[in-house]
Parts: C-alpha cells; sequence; structure tokens
C-alpha cells in the first residue's frame, strides 16, 4: 500500500496520536497493526486490533466509529474496560453522550478515552442483547451482505438507529448510575 499526500498525513497523525494516547493503531487497508512494545497489556492490545482487522476484512459498509471500537473490544473479551469504574462515573455525573457524541469523545483525548472505549463496548453488548439470538452474529451477517448499518441494527433489533440508541442510553444509566459507581469504589471519593 502507498500513502501520499493528504491521505499520509492523515494516517501519519492517526499514528501519532495513537502512539502518544495508546498503545497500538490498527490499519485495516493496510493490513497493519503497529504496537508499542513497551505496553503492559499487549495480548488485550492485539487482541483488540486483530478485532478491527478482522471485522474491516469481513464488512465493506461504513460503520460508526462507536461500532468499531466496540466491536473490537467485544471481541477481544475487553470486560474490565465495560466494567470501569470510569464508565460508572461517566454515567454518574450525567456524562452519557449519545452515538454521534461518542463517536467524538473517541477521538477526544486520554481523559475522555477510557470511558469512551467502555461505553462503546457497552453500546455493542446491547446491540447484541436486543437480538432474539443474544449475539451479534444476525448483525454480523447482514453487514458482510452488504446491508446499510442503520437497517441491519432496525433489522436485527427491531429498533430504528435512534430508538436504539435512546433504549441504549436508558439500559446504561439503568446500569452504570451513582449507586453502582459507589459499590464499585467511588464512594471513597465522597468521604
Amino acid at each position: 500500500t502507498v500513502v501520499a499526500g493528504r491521505a499520509f498525513a492523515a494516517v501519519a497523525r492517526r499514528i501519532v496520536v495513537a502512539f502518544l494516547l495508546a498503545s497500538a493503531i490498527a490499519l485495516p487497508l493496510a493490513r497493519t497493526i503497529a504496537l508499542r512494545a513497551d505496553g503492559t497489556e499487549l495480548p488485550r492490545i492485539l487482541r483488540h486490533e486483530l478485532a478491527h482487522l478482522a471485522l474491516h476484512q469481513d464488512v465493506a459498509v461504513r460503520m460508526p466509529l462507536w461500532f468499531d471500537e466496540g466491536y473490537a473490544g467485544y471481541a477481544a473479551g475487553e470486560w474490565d474496560r465495560y466494567a470501569s469504574l470510569e464508565l460508572n462515573l461517566a454515567v454518574a455525573r450525567g456524562a452519557l453522550p449519545d452515538l454521534r457524541g461518542l463517536d467524538g469523545a473517541l477521538r477526544g483525548g486520554a481523559g475522555t478515552a477510557e470511558a469512551a472505549y467502555a461505553l462503546a463496548i457497552s453500546a455493542v453488548t446491547e446491540l447484541a442483547r436486543r437480538n432474539p439470538t443474544g449475539t451479534l452474529a444476525p448483525m454480523m451477517d447482514r453487514l458482510r451482505a452488504g446491508e446499510d448499518f442503520d437497517d441491519a441494527v432496525l433489522a436485527t433489533t427491531g429498533l430504528s438507529a435512534g430508538r436504539f440508541e435512546t433504549a441504549w442510553q436508558g439500559a446504561t444509566r439503568r446500569r452504570y448510575g451513582l449507586a453502582t459507581w459507589l459499590m464499585a469504589g467511588g464512594g471513597w471519593l465522597v468521604v
């Protein structure tokens, strides 16, 4: 793969940001993963980045960033992120974005990244939960077949993208509110 001009600048910027804020980046079009060797969680990070490559290898339709990152975390089994104190705190203080806002948070700085990744995983988990099979398999089949993302959400959950977003926000608020944050260890900050 040859990357030149504006594309090179965009790729270079992504790589620099990834290495400043994170430990790795997947470049699906180039079938490449760049990893920092000094990371402490290399197996988990590699699973996450491989999930990005597999997703983009299988699915050619445009997907929102929250799904891309949430799927990678879901497929990599990053349940520790899903249960993170940062997620509980974000929801407890009312910082639960809509899905478009979640895309922006995923592109943001390190301060919001951990909660944003956890929220993305929670949204993908909710997609699976709302399917009668309890899995992402029917959604992935539709996406592989080239179905539009929003149409695949409707067909596999029975909810339009907007209604899914509202349902996900409600489920997340119930699951990760102030009481959960306090029980998860955030209470020591209150004292």
